[in-house]
């Protein structure tokens, strides 16, 4: 055990360890800061909780994408089921929760079996990737426009009587339209996964900037430490995944040449 865990230590370089231990620290401490009120007849302690178990394994998930590791879908299917409770508990953001359910755990089973099948030639730990060609990205964004105006529409409409936003209805629809516009992006940034493509991060940025305004509009300030996180760890995932993109290509020209 001692082997084992001595390993999985290993295994994270320093400047990753720091990022994940700042990260959690300075949620529980945003936990004391700004606690949770006891919301549709549920206790704030345990929203509370949710909200940290959430951090904890998203931080996780985070850390193991950036390092190509296929073992990210694993974590990200408790991920998913904590944050489908949250959207239950709050009765609000159906369209991601709806997401989530019929999405993202399909997909995480379907990639970490894809990615399994793709691992480096020389680092078995690491998976390859790569990147996306132009005419895809404008394509991807038109469908997220498309997706956010008849989404967020609809969602307009469900009359759930939720006491987040303290009978604000303006609030509540704006929020609808966030949560169709994060719900499009979560969608692409899964395909993007499952085809190893780069630009997951870029997705990742736009999700977590707009998650963000959501958790500001709901009072979930907690919260936002896990976005800045998302922030800074998407930049090191992107770079780190870029490295590897341009050194493999180098290595396949070469092959080719020879």
């Amino acid at each position: 055990m001692k082997e084992k865990i001595k390993k999985l230590w290993n295994y994270f370089t320093t400047y990753e360890k720091i990022w994940f231990f700042s990260i959690l620290i300075l949620s529980i401490i945003f936990a004391f800061i700004f606690p949770e009120e006891d919301t549709n007849g549920v206790n704030g302690k345990i929203i509370m909780a949710l909200y940290l178990a959430d951090i904890f394994l998203n931080i996780l998930c985070e850390l193991l994408i950036s390092k190509q590791s296929k073992w990210n879908f694993i974590v990200s299917l408790f991920v998913e089921i904590t944050e489908i409770l949250i959207c239950i508990v709050l009765s609000y953001r159906f369209a991601t929760m709806a997401t989530t359910l019929f999405f993202w755990i399909p997909i995480d089973i379907i990639s970490f079996i894809n990615w399994h099948k793709h691992p480096d030639k020389k680092e078995e730990e690491l998976t390859e990737v790569r990147k996306l060609s132009g005419k895809a990205e404008i394509l991807c964004i038109l469908g997220i426009i498309v997706w956010t105006i008849g989404i967020g529409y609809l969602l307009t409409y469900l009359d759930i009587g939720t006491e987040l936003f303290h009978g604000n209805k303006t609030l509540e629809i704006i929020v609808c339209y966030l949560d169709a516009c994060v719900s499009a992006v979560a969608v692409l940034n899964g395909v993007f996964i499952l085809f190893r493509y780069r630009e997951q991060w870029i997705a990742w940025y736009i999700d977590s900037i707009l998650e963000g305004v959501i958790n500001i509009l709901s009072g979930q300030f907690v919260l936002l430490v896990l976005k800045v996180g998302y922030l800074t760890n998407t930049t090191y995932g992107y770079i780190k995944w870029t490295k590897y993109i341009k050194g493999h290509n180098k290595k396949t020209r070469k092959k080719k040449l020879a």
